[in-house]
């Protein structure tokens, strides 16, 4: 008998997905802001994404067998909401909410999960809702889809589910045991974002650019211990300064912060603007430092003894993302391999609480290849978005896209390279990126500055041929998805300079050639012509717009940058005044 799951997540009102398993196949995962163009699609639900499954698909709404979604009820005699409000004892509001009526989040969300499945055509009395606690979800993301046979230590650290924040447990035979979870506001992943936010960027997105600036900053000069301590098996933070609600909320033009005015008195203003200066690049290195030491400590003291036996870890949650972390965590000599959910933040819930509920009900998950689970296009759809396009794209079909694409590229020229399937997760990945020779000087520059007009200290990524990687690369670990960052070896600093970051490291992309040959391909003709199979890999939109989805949207990113060239398939769009290298 056959089993077809859909996941749907967007519990926490932002980063709304869909994922569709049959049978254990994962056939189609995607999340709703590439549709509806609003980073995060905060407060949307997961309508384009779901509805774009179900056609992957060729199945209908009562071809569905279970809606498995990433938010469950917390009962009132588990610890949870009785810890959140001791710790929020100061918002005596927000404590007895979590008393009286601590599942009041879940029953909106599934109402309005309900709403979204009748308008994709569902009949709610035929489908079955089934409910996984969020961090169980996040669990299963990493734990069911890392292909691991071996007893698995599992780790999950975000800003917040229901009311836990971070996981520990293991899984064993396809099955998910919890140690430990911590609850509101003890949380590493809130405190990371309020310091996030304290610098400048938005929660949820900036966490990147914190870690980004870390290394132009000296952990030493601040001492940032009082925000957070891990003691006898407890995390705590301290509310006086971060993860704050309420009253003891910093306020500026109307906005509250998830940080207080104590924090203001003891670092000083809230940054502004694009500039990583003197003292915040200092605050990102500090906090960088004790993310690490505090993530660290908690993982050795709950899951160190089953890393010891097996040297398996999987791990998802936000958090998950932190490469830096993730780097320290693989340099340990009883890590055997870490497998990082490419999509660990809650857009990968989708995933997880399908996989949870096909796990349930004895239908094991295949282990996660690859993110090559979104829409694809072809030529006929490529030609027809040119013929609609106000700009009039000129185009023409090229029939030996690598080779064009890489002598275009070391002739020092970004490329808009739109092929096959979009991405799942944040990490463009070879289907919707803009690429560049990484031993060009100065092309990192230019694509910041005039493409994706963003701040011009944060890095750059190599994708590269699984060949090069044993010879750029100091450590030997298996890295898909970009949830990495490797040292890099002297020779290729010089080498492919444009894609090292300021510390010698690389957040990189190893590919094998069956999970996207032409990217594969690409990298084989920069090898022949630059000696380096790499290639410099950044996403496909500019700064505040998600990845880019369809045809339409790279032609309006095309247009809206400093780009000259635009591969989609096999067709190249070149902007007036390029200088083919062979005539239009």
């Amino acid at each position: 008998m056959s089993l077809t799951i859909l996941g749907l997540s967007g519990s926490l009102s932002h980063d709304p997905s869909a994922a569709l398993y049959i049978d254990g196949k994962l056939i189609a995962a995607a999340e709703e802001e590439r549709f509806v163009r609003d980073k995060h699609a905060k407060n949307r639900m997961p309508y384009e994404s779901a509805k774009f499954c179900l056609e992957q698909a060729g199945i209908k709404p009562s071809d569905v067998d279970v809606v498995a979604i990433p938010f469950a009820p917390i009962s009132i005699f588990e610890k949870a909401r009785w810890h959140y409000a001791k710790r929020y004892w100061y918002a005596p509001d927000r404590a007895l909410d979590a008393i009286l009526l601590g599942n009041r989040r879940y029953h909106r969300y599934q109402k309005r999960i309900q709403w979204c499945l009748q308008q994709l055509g569902f009949d709610l009395k035929k489908v079955k809702i089934e409910s996984v606690e969020h961090h169980l979800a996040h669990a299963s993301s990493a734990y069911h889809c890392s292909g691991f046979k071996e007893k698995t230590a599992i780790l999950g650290i975000d800003g917040k589910g229901e009311y836990a924040t971070t996981f520990f447990g293991y899984g064993e035979n396809g099955r998910i045991h919890k140690i430990k979870e911590f609850y509101d506001p003890d949380s590493l992943g809130g405190l990371y974002g309020a310091i996030t936010e304290y610098l400048g960027f938005e929660m949820l997105d900036g966490e990147f650019k914190v870690m980004g600036m870390a290394p132009y900053g000296d952990a030493a000069k601040y001492d940032f211990s009082r925000l957070a301590t891990f003691e006898n098996g407890e995390l705590t933070i301290n509310t006086d300064y971060a993860n704050v609600i309420g009253f003891r909320r910093y306020k500026e033009k109307g906005k509250g912060y998830y940080f207080s005015p104590k924090l203001i008195e003891w670092l000083g203003p809230k940054r502004e603007g694009d500039i990583a200066d003197d003292p915040y690049i200092h605050y990102a290195a500090s906090m960088q430092a004790l993310f690490e030491k505090l993530a660290l400590q908690m993982m050795d003291y709950y899951l160190g003894d089953i890393i010891r036996e097996t040297g398996k870890i999987a791990f998802a949650g936000g958090c998950a993302l932190n490469v830096k972390l993730n780097q320290k965590i693989i340099a340990r000599p009883e890590v055997k391999e870490l497998f990082v959910q490419p999509a660990s933040g809650d857009a990968g819930t989708a995933v997880g609480a399908a996989a949870y509920v096909s796990h349930q009900r004895g239908v094991p998950v295949e282990k996660m290849e690859h993110v090559y689970l979104g829409p694809s296009y072809s030529n006929e759809d490529v030609i027809a978005a040119c013929a609609r396009h106000p700009n009039a794209p000129k185009w023409q079909k090229l029939d030996d896209v690598p080779q064009r694409i890489a002598r275009i590229m070391v002739d020092g020229n970004p490329v808009a390279w739109f092929q096959g399937r979009m991405e799942f997760g944040p990490r463009a990945l070879g289907g919707r990126s803009i690429i560049g020779c990484p031993s060009v000087p100065g092309v990192a520059d230019r694509i910041n500055q005039q493409i994706k007009f963003r701040e011009r200290w944060r890095p750059f990524c190599p994708s590269m041929l699984d060949t090069v990687a044993a010879q750029m690369l100091k450590v030997d670990h298996p890295s898909p998805f970009m949830t990495f960052t490797f040292e890099v070896n002297d020779e290729w600093k010089e080498r492919v300079g444009e894609v090292v970051h300021e510390d010698g490291t690389s957040r990189a992309q190893v590919l094998e050639r069956q999970y996207n040959p032409r990217w594969y391909d690409l990298m084989l003709e920069l090898e022949k012509l630059t000696g380096n199979g790499v290639s410099l890999n950044t996403s496909l939109n500019r700064r505040g717009e998600p990845m880019i989805c369809s045809p339409t949207d790279a032609l309006n990113m095309f247009y809206g940058s400093d780009l000259q060239y635009l591969i989609m398939e096999d067709i190249l769009v070149i902007k007036d005044g390029a200088e083919p290298n062979e005539p239009l």
